[in-house]
């Protein structure tokens, strides 16, 4: 591509498009249930409708502004590491094209982007005053949508065998977790997310909860945060957790089943932390709900004999012994393809092989029937410990992590966690299915990994430690930094952030003033004549001196002569705004030409 061709690319209206693309991708990665993303999406599709069709001034200035205030709702909704890359792309477009465009093209490539650098640097102090000094605020709203407005991916609300059986067969992400003060992470860990209490003798059904705004926790130091989340998209509320850890958000509850929640249904990634916690939670020691009591319908007539037979055991802990050692005296088998069977009679008492959501499913069943309150739970189990170059170690769990298990009431412990799957046949199990899981899951093994697998997994661990930068700019931890700044002469806060913004101000204003190396065009001129070999004599004008350089380089005669003309033009005639921004630009398009063709004679 020659120069003149480079100049046609590079003109500001380039830079204002080339903010569209980033701003598309993230509106493409937004939640399409939430408030903020139509009126978002509404003002990228202006900006681009703009640029397109406007051709005045104010169509462009009006154009950027509308990139800027997209660029500012995708924050508010996007905080991850690549969304704030695109970010700064967007931002840094918009801005170079609309500083083009107000300076008429009268710079070069470099001198533009010169111009910006040194405008966004003035602007840097005032911005790190306020980030650092201004209290932080927490969301004026929420949106509190229904789950099923959001992406259905992940584990499901109802639990058919069947839905966990395609999941393990799913090597899609779902989320990670950092632990704080842990070098070696729980790969054998249950992490629970929906808890299933109705039944309808195939489908352990969930009942979504309602939206609970929790008061105020108070301010938390790093201290006291535990784990660190980012979840992928999911058709539910509820994110994975450890059952025990504590939520520290307004948009964060647990339920009275165990369920972690954490604002609306999404179709975007989200990121929370949990604070440690030890005590029993209030979920453990809540007593059954009816639902969690109601026998197993009239259609699975052997099932219900066999939970008759455990009745008269008085007490719940030894009726649960007692199923699990009928389970163990069958000849049970683990397998992700059992093939088909009708009802759980059939898995029971015929086929007897299956996977977890199986075992989990029959389980409650039969404890139920055994006037034991008994439900499902499904969630991952395990996870892979990735050490990336840089950042703290952290946990992938993927989509074939996907496993269920059930949960049992016992009368003065509470609700008690059993894992069916764990009494199948333990030789089916380690040498048949675990065959099977590394043929379907290879990424288990680092060993195996591709160099786009190793490079995913370093950029999840920087992803991660920007994830953990960011929400740990709260409250809490600007509270420390005052503190160990003012100390106790806080009461002086508001006079030092009114000095600090004048003081920051006044910088910026300097800086502005710069020329950063940048002339003049007439200075710009008089340097291209001088290298030349043509200097001014006293009384010269500039057209006699671009004439005195024509004689002496007829090769560059119509270049020098067109500048002096432009020059008289600016200096004498009568011209509006946009016909002196149009002389100024051909100016300097006719000084990097004289440049260019000086350099090729050299």
């Amino acid at each position: 591509m020659n120069r003149t061709a480079r100049q046609r690319v590079l003109q500001p209206g380039t830079f204002a498009w080339l903010a569209i693309p980033p701003l598309l991708l993230q509106c493409l990665a937004l939640n399409w249930s939430a408030a903020l993303t139509w009126p978002t999406f509404g003002l990228v599709i202006c900006a681009l409708l703009k640029l397109w069709r406007g051709s005045k001034p104010f169509d462009r200035r009006l154009a950027a502004l509308l990139q800027l205030l997209s660029a500012g709702l995708l924050t508010s909704q996007l905080q991850g590491l690549l969304a704030t890359i695109l970010q700064l792309i967007a931002v840094s477009a918009a801005f170079a094209g609309l500083l083009g465009h107000e300076l008429g093209g009268m710079l070069s490539l470099r001198g533009l982007l010169r111009r910006s650098l040194q405008l966004l640097l003035a602007a840097l102090p005032l911005a790190l005053v306020l980030f650092l000094f201004v209290p932080r605020i927490a969301p004026l709203w929420t949106t509190e949508l229904g789950p099923k407005r959001g992406a259905v991916t992940g584990l499901s609300s109802n639990l058919d065998p069947l839905s966990i059986e395609r999941l393990a067969t799913v090597n899609a992400s779902a989320a990670r977790v950092s632990l704080s003060g842990v070098e070696t992470l729980p790969t054998n860990a249950y992490w629970r997310v929906l808890v299933h209490e109705q039944f309808d003798g195939r489908r352990w059904q969930h009942r979504d909860a309602a939206f609970a705004r929790q008061p105020n926790r108070g301010l938390l130091n790093d201290s006291e945060i535990s784990q660190w989340w980012i979840v992928e998209p999911s058709s539910t509320r509820a994110v994975p957790w450890d059952g025990r850890s504590k939520p520290t958000a307004k948009d964060q509850w647990v339920t009275s089943e165990g369920e972690l929640m954490v604002g609306a249904a999404s179709r975007q990634k989200r990121s929370f932390r949990l604070s440690k916690g030890s005590d029993p939670m209030g979920w453990q020691r809540r007593p059954p709900f009816k639902s969690e009591r109601k026998q197993p319908p009239a259609s699975l007539p052997r099932l219900n004999e066999l939970g008759g037979r455990f009745r008269s055991l008085p007490t719940n802990q030894e009726r649960l012994m007692a199923v699990e050692r009928w389970f163990k005296s069958q000849p049970f088998r683990y397998s992700l393809s059992p093939g088909s069977m009708t009802d759980l009679d059939s898995f029971l008492f015929e086929s007897q092989v299956g996977f977890c959501g199986h075992y989990a499913s029959a389980l409650a069943a039969v404890m139920r029937s055994a006037d034991v309150p008994a439900r499902v739970v499904s969630g991952y189990l395990g996870g892979r410990q990735i050490d990336p170059m840089t950042g703290s170690p952290y946990m992938e769990l993927r989509q074939s992590d996907a496993h269920a298990w059930v949960e049992v009431w016992l009368e003065g412990s509470g609700w008690r966690q059993v894992d069916p799957s764990l009494w199948a046949d333990r030789n089916a199990l380690d040498n048949v299915n675990q065959g099977q899981q590394q043929t379907i899951n290879p990424w288990s093994d680092p060993a195996n990994w591709s160099l786009g697998e190793w490079l995913q997994g370093q950029w999840w661990g920087l992803d991660m430690a920007w994830t953990r930068w960011w929400l740990g700019l709260d409250q809490a931890s600007q509270q420390a930094w005052l503190q160990a700044v003012l100390g106790p002469h806080q009461r002086w806060l508001g006079l030092l952030v009114v000095l600090a913004c004048m003081a920051s101000l006044s910088l910026g204003l300097v800086m502005t003033q710069l020329r950063l190396g940048s002339r003049q065009p007439l200075e710009q001129s008089l340097r291209l004549l001088a290298d030349l070999g043509v200097t001014p004599m006293p009384g010269d004008t500039f057209s006699e001196l671009c004439q005195r350089a024509a004689i002496a380089h007829p090769d560059r005669s119509r270049l020098l002569g067109a500048m002096a003309h432009h020059h008289q033009v600016l200096t004498h005639a009568l011209l509006s705004a946009d016909q002196r921004r149009e002389h100024l630009c051909q100016w300097w398009r006719l000084q990097r030409e004289l440049a260019s063709t000086k350099r090729r004679g050299d």
